[in-house]
C-alpha cells in the first residue's frame, strides 16, 4: 500500500479529553478530492483564515506546482466529539535526506498561510486541543514547517501562535485604512498630487482606463500579456523567474479564471490603453483585506511615468470605498511598498519537531531561517548576499 492510500481517511481517536480539549478526532487525508466538501465550508461565512487558503487556489497548486516538486497532499481535520469540524489544515508532505516535512501548501505564492478555523473554535483553543492536534502526526511527519503565519487575522487570534515560533525572514508592509476614512487618510493629497500628475500624460492615450478583469477573455487576455512581460523584467533586475517553473503558469491561470461571487479567486487589476496594457496588479480579497500577489508593468515609453504607483491608488481607493480594513503589497519592504504601507503585519514562523529525527531538523531550519532574518536587516550583508547571488547564480 502506498503511504498516501495508507494516509486516506485514517482516523485517530485524541487523547482523553479534559474540560478544555474539543478535539476528538483528527482525519488525515492524502486527497484533495477527499477533503473538498469539508474545505469548501470551512470558507463559509463563521470561519476564520486567510484568502490564500481557498480550495480553488491551493487545489490547483498541488496539483500543477506542488505534484510536480514531489509534494503530496496532507490535509489534516480535526473534530469535535460529534464529529463536527473544528479545523482544516492544508499543509503538503516532503520527503529529503530521511526527514518528512510538512509545509502549508502554496510554497513561494502565499504570502499568508493559516489552517482554516471554526471561528469560535479558534477564540478558545487550547493547548490541550493543540496537543491532541499534533498527538496522531508523528506516525507520518518529522517536523511542521509552518512559515509566514499572521499572528492576527480580521481582528481575530491565529491559535498557532501558541505553538514555538519566531519572526519571518521576511516582514509584510501593510496599510490600514479606517471604513468611511476620507481618501487622504489612505494616501496623503501631495501624494495624489503627484500622481494625477504623471497620470496626465497618460490620460491622453486612446481608450485609457483602468478596472478589474471580469470575463474570461480579459483575465486571458492580461495573464497572456504578463507571462511575455514579467520575465523580462525579472531578468533586468537579476531575480529568478518564479514563474517559469513547472506549472506555475498552469496554477496561476486556474485560480485566475476560478469565480468567487463577484470576482475570482485570483483578482487581476490592470492599467491600459487600446494600444497596450500598462499595468497589472493581481492579489486576494476577502472583503476585509486586499493583499497582492503578483505584478507588472509595461517596457514602453508609458514606463518612466509611474504607471504601477497610479494603479496602485485606483486599487486602493476601490478596496478603501467598500470599506475593507486593510491592505498590503507582499512580502519584503520594496521602496514603492513603503510609500502606501506604513505599518507591519506580524508573521512568524513555527518548526515543530514531532519525532526525534525531527528535532534536528527543527534546530537546522529554525537557524537557518534566523540567519536569513539576519541578513535582511543588515543592508551590508544583504548586498554582499546579492552581488553575491549574482555573480554565482
Amino acid at each position: 500500500m502506498t503511504m498516501a492510500a495508507a494516509m486516506q481517511s485514517r482516523t485517530a481517536e485524541a487523547p482523553a479529553r479534559s474540560k478544555a480539549n474539543r478535539i476528538a478526532h483528527v482525519d488525515i487525508l492524502g486527497d484533495l478530492g477527499e477533503a473538498e466538501a469539508v474545505w469548501r465550508a470551512f470558507e463559509e461565512p463563521g470561519h476564520l483564515f486567510t484568502p490564500y487558503q481557498r480550495f480553488d487556489l491551493l487545489g490547483p497548486w498541488q496539483r500543477q506546482v506542488g505534484g510536480c516538486e514531489g509534494a503530496r497532499p496532507f490535509i489534516v481535520i480535526a473534530r469535535d466529539a460529534d464529529r463536527q469540524p473544528l479545523l482544516l489544515l492544508p499543509l503538503s508532505l516532503r520527503q529529503s535526506h530521511g526527514v518528512r516535512t510538512a509545509c502549508f501548501m502554496g510554497g513561494k505564492h502565499t504570502t499568508f498561510n493559516m489552517g482554516l478555523w471554526n471561528a469560535e473554535f479558534a477564540g478558545e483553543a487550547s493547548t490541550a486541543d493543540l496537543d491532541a492536534l499534533l498527538a496522531p502526526l508523528p506516525k507520518h511527519v518529522d517536523v511542521l514547517a509552518l512559515t509566514q503565519q499572521p499572528l492576527r487575522w480580521n481582528d481575530q487570534h491565529n491559535p498557532f501562535a501558541a505553538l514555538p515560533r519566531q519572526s519571518a525572514i521576511n516582514g509584510c508592509p501593510l496599510l490600514t485604512m479606517e471604513p468611511g476614512g476620507p481618501p487622504a487618510s489612505r494616501i496623503s493629497n501631495s501624494f495624489r498630487r503627484r500622481l494625477k500628475s504623471k497620470e496626465k500624460k497618460l490620460q491622453t492615450l486612446a481608450g485609457y482606463r483602468y478596472h478589474l478583469a471580469t470575463t474570461d477573455a480579459d483575465v486571458t487576455r492580461l495573464l497572456d500579456w504578463f507571462f511575455r512581460v514579467k520575465p523580462a523584467r525579472m531578468a533586468e533586475q537579476k531575480l529568478p523567474n518564479v514563474f517559469a517553473e513547472p506549472g506555475v503558469e498552469q496554477f496561476v491561470r486556474s485560480a485566475c479564471l476560478a469565480p468567487r461571487g463577484e470576482g475570482r479567486v485570483i483578482d487581476i487589476h490592470a492599467l491600459e490603453c487600446d494600444e497596450e496594457v500598462i499595468a497589472i496588479f493581481a492579489g486576494v480579497a476577502d472583503g476585509q483585506r486586499f493583499s497582492m500577489m503578483f505584478n507588472t508593468y509595461t517596457t514602453s515609453e508609458h514606463a518612466r511615468y509611474s504607471p504601477g504607483l497610479i494603479l496602485m491608488r485606483y486599487i486602493i481607493d476601490r478596496y478603501g470605498e467598500r470599506g475593507y480594513r486593510s491592505l498590503d503589497l507582499g512580502i519584503g519592504s520594496d521602496e514603492y511598498k513603503r510609500m502606501f504601507c506604513k505599518d507591519d503585519e506580524d508573521i512568524f514562523d513555527s518548526f515543530v519537531p514531532l519525532t526525534s529525527r525531527g528535532k534536528l531538523a527543527a534546530m537546522a531550519m529554525s537557524s537557518l531561517s534566523h540567519g536569513k532574518r539576519l541578513v535582511k536587516q543588515n543592508q551590508v550583508l544583504f548586498d554582499l548576499a546579492r552581488r553575491l547571488r549574482q555573480a554565482f547564480g
